[in-house]
């Protein structure tokens, strides 16, 4: 699930600019929706290599950290369905956090595409049913009828101070909170290291409700 809606291609006359790379506090003067995606894009890279940039045995140490952060912030499991996902390029791994919850009266689901530019739609996991290969070969429920979460935990690529999420760039995520019936909880999950001062949110763009990293919720 991604949180702008910057997929198709673009042109631009010259590359874009790297000084938050030396002043994480710089803010590029960016003058509209082109400049904003070409920045977005650049800086969506720089993330994901950074985070790829962590060892393993760290990044499943930072994992369990964001499951406790997790649980203080939910609270009583039972009885709730909590959409996760599947750990791509470096995300934070909560596949054994997924299996906590349905140990504890809670239960699971996981985010499908099934058309670009729609909404996802979300389909029961318990760990053990099938999967097949979806999107970018990220393993989905290979049947079962779509359900409503009550809680979307959702990975970042960036977050910034308003809990806006940099995502992958396909616009899923947003597109899908606007069609659910409901609100629900919508829970960012990421590492510190993931945090940048704006994402320069757009209209389109929704918040996190909460955001949690490895040194728990902010």
């Amino acid at each position: 699930m991604d949180s702008d809606h910057d997929d198709g291609p673009a042109q631009y006359a010259s590359p874009p600019c790297f000084m938050h790379e030396l002043d994480p506090e710089f803010h590029a003067p960016l003058s509209d929706w082109t400049d904003v995606r070409r920045w977005r894009k650049a800086e969506r890279e720089r993330l994901i290599a950074a985070r790829l940039a962590v060892p393993a045995d760290v990044r499943t140490a930072m994992s369990q950290r964001i499951a406790e952060g997790l649980d203080a912030v939910i609270g009583d499991i039972a009885g709730r369905m909590v959409s996760l996902y599947w750990p791509f390029r470096g995300e934070p791994d909560l596949r054994a956090w997924m299996t906590s919850v349905n140990e504890r009266g809670g239960r699971t689901a996981l985010p499908v595409v099934i058309e670009k530019a729609r909404p996802l739609i979300f389909r029961a996991y318990v760990p053990g049913d099938r999967l097949e290969k979806g999107v970018w070969n990220i393993p989905i429920p290979a049947e079962g009828d779509p359900v409503l979460p009550d809680i979307v935990i959702s990975p970042i690529v960036g977050i910034d101070p308003a809990c806006y999420r940099l995502g992958y760039g396909g616009g899923f995520f947003d597109r899908t909170l606007a069609a659910m019936p409901f609100k629900p909880l919508v829970i960012g999950v990421g590492y510190e290291l993931q945090r940048i001062p704006t994402i320069y949110p757009q209209p389109h763009d929704i918040p996190m409700g909460r955001v949690v990293t490895e040194v728990f919720e902010a």
